[in-house]
C-alpha cells in the first residue's frame, strides 16, 4: 500500500458571513478557484498530474449547487482535464475530502489529489437547501430531532458543564487566536483574497473579537432557551430520549458557539513518487482516518467515539498525541472531548478555534488539518489529530504524523 503525504495546506482568511463581510462580494466558485490557484502557484504544479479535486461544501444549492468542485477547477488555472467531486458530510465535509483523497492515494488510485472545501455562509445561508431530518416528520419524530444548539445544551447538561465553563473556553479561544495572529502563526498557510480586479480585500480572520471577556459574555442571553422551552419546545422532544434529565440547562449563545463566516481551504496530498517528480518535500503523512455514526439527538458528541475508534484501530493512546484540533462548533463539544480523555487543555486548539475565528462549514475540516500541521512544525512535535462533531450524529477524525 502507498503512503499518503501532505505536501501543502492553504486557506483563505475567514470573512464575516454577512452582507458587510469582506468576502461577501466573492462567489463560492471564485473563492474555491483562488484557493486552488494558491496550491498551484505555491508548489509550481503541473496540474495535469492531479488525479482529482475533492471539494466539500454543505449547503449545495444556488451558487454552491451542482458539482462545485468541477466548476471551481474550470474557473481556476488548473488544467481542464482535472475532474472534480463535490461531497457533503456536513461540518466534516472538508475533512472527509482530505480523508477520501488520502485513502485513494493509499489504494493506488492516482498519485495526487487536491482536497478541501468552501462555504460562503453570508451568500448561501445555512439550511437553505432543506433537510429531511429537520422537516420530514416521518424521520424527525422517530429520531427525536432537535436543532444543534439544543444538542449542545444537552451535552452541557448531561456532562455537567456550566455557563461559566463554556464562557471561559470561549474567552480562551479568543485569547489564543489573537496571540496566534499577533505572532504570525498562520502566515505559512493563509493567502490574501483578491477581488476580480486583483485588488486585495482580506488578509486576516475578521470575525475575531479579542476584547471578549467573562463580563461581556455574561450579558448575552442563552440563544436556544426559547427554542427549547416555548411549547411545543424542543426540550420536551429531547427529554423523551433522555428522560433522566429533569431539565436542559441552556448555556450556549453567540459568544461561546462557532461564528458564521465565509472561507475555503485546500490540502495537497500525494504519494512519494509524486513528490519526487515535482521536487516537493512531504510535510506529514496521513497516518489514519476514521468516521462514525451516533445518536442523532445529542448529535455533537462525535469527537469522543471517533477518537475511541482511532485508538482501537491504531493501538495508540491519548498520550501518544502531541496536539489536538477539536472543532469548536459549540464550547461543550470541546469540553466533553477533554473530559472524556482527560486531555491536557494546553494541547487542544492551541491557536484558538471556530468560536474565535468562525466555522465555514464545508472548509473547516481542511482548515483544522492545516492548522494542526503548522502547529506541529512550529512546536517541533510529531503526531496530532483533528476531529469534528457532525450534524445528525456523526464524527470524523484525521491523524497526521510529521515526516
Amino acid at each position: 500500500m502507498e503512503e499518503a503525504f501532505i505536501y501543502d495546506a492553504v486557506r483563505t482568511p475567514r470573512g464575516k458571513g454577512r452582507k458587510d463581510g469582506s468576502l461577501h462580494e466573492v462567489t463560492s466558485m471564485s473563492l474555491s478557484a483562488q484557493t486552488l490557484n494558491a496550491v498551484k502557484e505555491r508548489n509550481n504544479l503541473d496540474t495535469r498530474g492531479i488525479e482529482d479535486v475533492i471539494w466539500g461544501n454543505v449547503t449545495q444549492v444556488g451558487e454552491q449547487g451542482g458539482c462545485l468542485a468541477r466548476t471551481a477547477v474550470l474557473a481556476s488555472d488548473f488544467d481542464e482535464q482535472v475532474p472534480g467531486l463535490s461531497i457533503n458530510r456536513f461540518c466534516a465535509s472538508g475533512m472527509e475530502a482530505v480523508n477520501l483523497a488520502a485513502n485513494q492515494v493509499k489504494g493506488g488510485a492516482g498519485k495526487a489529489y487536491v482536497a478541501g472545501g468552501v462555504e460562503m455562509m453570508g451568500r448561501v445561508p445555512m439550511g437553505s437547501d432543506g433537510a429531511a431530518i429537520a422537516v420530514d416528520p416521518s424521520i424527525a419524530m422517530e429520531k427525536y430531532f432537535v436543532p444543534q444548539g439544543i444538542s449542545a445544551d444537552i451535552i452541557a447538561t448531561e456532562y455537567g458543564f456550566s455557563r461559566d465553563d463554556t464562557d471561559q473556553l470561549a474567552v480562551e479561544s479568543q485569547r489564543r487566536a489573537k496571540a496566534a495572529w499577533d505572532e504570525g502563526r498562520f502566515n505559512k498557510s493563509v493567502f490574501t483574497v483578491t477581488d476580480r480586479n486583483g485588488i486585495a480585500i482580506l488578509d486576516h480572520d475578521e470575525y475575531m473579537r479579542p476584547q471578549t471577556d467573562m463580563q461581556s459574555l455574561g450579558s448575552l442571553k442563552p440563544a436556544f432557551k426559547e427554542q427549547g422551552e416555548v411549547m411545543p419546545g424542543f426540550d420536551a422532544v429531547a427529554m423523551l430520549k433522555y428522560p433522566h434529565l429533569e431539565k436542559i440547562e441552556h448555556v450556549h449563545h453567540a459568544g461561546n458557539s462557532s461564528g458564521i463566516v465565509d472561507g475555503a481551504a485546500a490540502v495537497l496530498i500525494g504519494n512519494k513518487e509524486f513528490g519526487i517528480e515535482n521536487g516537493l518535500t512531504p510535510r506529514a503523512r496521513i497516518k489514519h482516518t476514521a468516521k462514525i455514526g451516533l445518536d442523532p439527538t445529542i448529535m455533537l458528541t462525535g469527537p469522543v467515539p471517533v477518537t475511541e475508534k482511532v485508538l482501537a484501530e491504531t493501538g495508540m493512546t491519548i498520550s501518544d498525541f502531541d496536539l489536538f484540533e477539536v472543532n469548536e462548533a459549540f464550547a461543550a463539544v470541546v469540553l466533553r472531548f477533554m473530559q472524556a480523555f482527560n486531555a491536557d487543555p494546553a494541547k487542544v486548539n492551541v491557536n484558538g478555534g471556530a468560536i474565535a475565528m468562525g466555522h465555514p462549514l464545508g472548509a473547516t475540516g481542511a482548515i483544522i488539518i492545516g492548522t494542526l500541521l503548522d502547529e506541529l512544525e512550529r512546536q517541533d512535535k510529531e503526531v496530532g489529530m483533528a476531529t469534528l462533531c457532525i450534524a445528525s450524529g456523526m464524527g470524523a477524525a484525521t491523524v497526521i504524523e510529521r515526516v
